[in-house]
């Protein structure tokens, strides 16, 4: 007689297998990317550069997605997505090391060029932990996942500002570059070892002359590709690219304006940023229940009410609690939209076209005020790399006119994403698979 598996209680068993290994090594992603990326317009500035350059930086991040995200999707669709994850995750490690070594911010800005071929791991990565959990999970699960995963970066803006406290902007940011260098290594060899392809379509060989006919066809295809969306799910892509258009406008001057304008040290931040990753890791917890019973469209709604109150309060503030509870609150809106619109997207794509929509609009990571910073992300879709181009740039030169603009221009935009949700987002009655 076999001895039964002993069961997880509770949405604890949900933890297995691809989501399990996810779980555990974007916890040590997490960490490794909120050590850093919050203060990354530091180093900019250390090395000679200015808002308008970091602008600059963050636009030629995003600029190889125009040809390397229709090819994701291509790719995700078609070969083996672990390999894909593992490929991605070394070159990642490689292209980290430019960056902790260079003398001038136009080093920087090469080096995130190359940095940003590696987008092309999105898409696998959003279709594979979508096709690990069934419909009725993805709320539970994606909130678990993110609940576990956010749980180590928690201390790591603490960390970060610490570092840089101690050693300044310029070295220290090239030691904590090194550190997560490391971490990104050593995640990668987890994926190589224990992740597991389920899809019977994705062990397949690839040449240069398909990956070509791929990148016109995505192209190609696109009028098509929107025309054969639902009206839930077009009004859902463009709340996700508000998102992105209103975070790269500010997100990486929020660490420049509390230190510039506030009178912030980077320590405090930290401290700011520590307390917010734990405030928006137990938001975490109910905030999947939430989506999965109180509905996806209702969940998303409410957090971007949130941040349309929070954002602008923002800009009158000059302390460090103010500053402190502003960004609380802004982290419960973002722990309660990203499983909400993360879940949405996987129950309006077909399952048959992930690969393809997902490159093309995101996987629904949408972004309120992270506080890892960053323009882009797992959720950045090809079609929207142009406009958050422009938002990066456009960011810069309006903290150049005047700090507060970046801000005001993201309330605008917010509140252009709730208009499109009350008229046009509602929630599936049969959910994809």
């Amino acid at each position: 007689m076999t001895a039964r598996k002993p069961r997880l209680p509770g949405s604890l068993g949900l933890l297995k297998g691809n989501i399990l290994v996810f779980t555990l090594t974007d916890l040590l992603g997490n960490f490794a990317r909120m050590m850093v990326f919050p203060y990354s317009s530091l180093y900019i500035l250390s090395l000679g550069g200015s808002p308008a350059k970091i602008g600059i930086v963050n636009f030629v991040a995003l600029s190889t997605g125009l040809l390397v995200l229709p090819l994701a999707g291509f790719i995700t669709d078609r070969v083996d997505r672990v390999h894909v994850l593992v490929f991605s995750g070394f070159l990642t490690s490689l292209f980290l090391l430019p960056t902790l070594l260079a003398p001038t911010w136009q080093v920087v800005a090469a080096a995130s060029f190359m940095f940003g071929l590696v987008v092309f791991q999105f898409p696998a990565y959003a279709s594979l932990v979508a096709d690990s959990l069934a419909p009725r999970d993805r709320g539970r699960g994606l909130g678990l996942m993110n609940t576990i995963s956010s749980s180590l970066a928690i201390v790591a803006p603490y960390v970060g500002g610490l570092v840089i406290e101690r050693y300044s902007a310029n070295l220290g940011m090239r030691l904590l570059y090194g550190a997560m260098m490391v971490i990104y290594l050593t995640s990668t060899l987890v994926q190589l070892r224990f992740l597991r392809e389920d899809s019977p379509g994705g062990h397949g060989k690839l040449s240069l002359g398909a990956l070509t006919q791929a990148l016109a066809q995505a192209y190609a295809r696109i009028p098509a590709l929107a025309r054969g969306m639902s009206t839930p799910l077009r009004a859902l892509a463009g709340v996700v690219l508000l998102s992105f258009l209103a975070n790269g406008a500010a997100s990486a001057f929020w660490v420049v304006y509390v230190t510039e304008q506030i009178g912030l040290s980077p320590a405090q931040w930290g401290i700011i940023l520590l307390i917010q990753s734990l405030v928006g890791t137990l938001a975490f917890i109910p905030a999947g229940w939430v989506a999965d019973h109180w509905g996806r469209t209702r969940t998303l709604l409410a957090a971007l009410t949130i941040s349309l109150v929070a954002v602008p309060l923002f800009i009158v503030v000059k302390s460090f609690v103010a500053v402190l509870l502003i960004r609380m609150v802004l982290s419960v809106a973002f722990g309660l939209a990203l499983p909400s619109c993360m879940a949405l997207m996987a129950d309006l794509t077909p399952r048959r076209q992930r690969g393809e929509i997902m490159a093309a609009i995101g996987q629904g990571g949408i972004m309120i005020a992270p506080p890892s910073g960053g323009a882009g992300g797992p959720a950045l879709g090809y079609l929207f790399i142009p406009p958050v181009m422009l938002a990066t740039l456009a960011g810069g030169w309006l903290y150049e006119l005047n700090p507060t603009y970046p801000w005001i221009f993201s309330t605008v935009v917010t509140l252009l994403s709730i208009v499109l949700i009350v008229i046009y987002l509602r929630d599936p009655e049969d959910a994809e698979v």
